[in-house]
């Protein structure tokens, strides 16, 4: 039933609860796991009120790979000894629209995600990724709170 589960990660506490959630169903049907971490540069950012120039921009964008490598890392650690297959992605560009997008491409059967991420004022003002997801994602959607 479940073949493929997508479980995007951003560090935040129910992203790890829904990473468990996604193991344990996985594990029930034997599924395969995607793990993504979705940055959002700061070029893209749609609340960026503050002009910065482009070296500051660059390197704003830098570190944030870098944090995403960090929850990559931890993930890796979480999942340890899952018995079956799993992948790890990274990707550029709004949450929501990155996810959806990545569920199309890679075919999944579900999406297990947390209820809220770390994104604070961004997702008052351009609603929850959760939400988006749930609303346009072509498969089941589980949100973990």
């Amino acid at each position: 039933m479940f073949k493929k589960i997508l479980v995007p990660v951003d560090g935040s506490e129910t992203a790890w609860r829904a990473l468990n959630n996604a193991l344990e169903i996985g594990k029930k049907f034997e599924s395969e796991i995607l793990v993504v971490n979705v940055i959002q540069p700061y070029n893209n950012a749609a609340l960026l009120a503050v002009p910065l120039d482009h070296a500051t921009i660059n390197q704003g964008n830098s570190e944030l790979e870098k944090v995403g490598d960090k929850v990559l890392e931890l993930t890796r650690e979480m999942v340890g000894s899952y018995p079956h297959k799993v992948e790890y992605d990274m990707e550029v560009g709004h949450p929501s629209e990155r996810i959806i997008a990545l569920s199309k491409k890679a075919e999944v059967d579900a999406i297990v995600l947390g209820s809220r991420g770390l994104s604070g004022i961004a997702e008052f003002f351009l609603g929850s990724v959760s939400s988006k997801v749930s609303q346009y994602a072509t498969v089941p959607v589980l949100i973990v709170k």
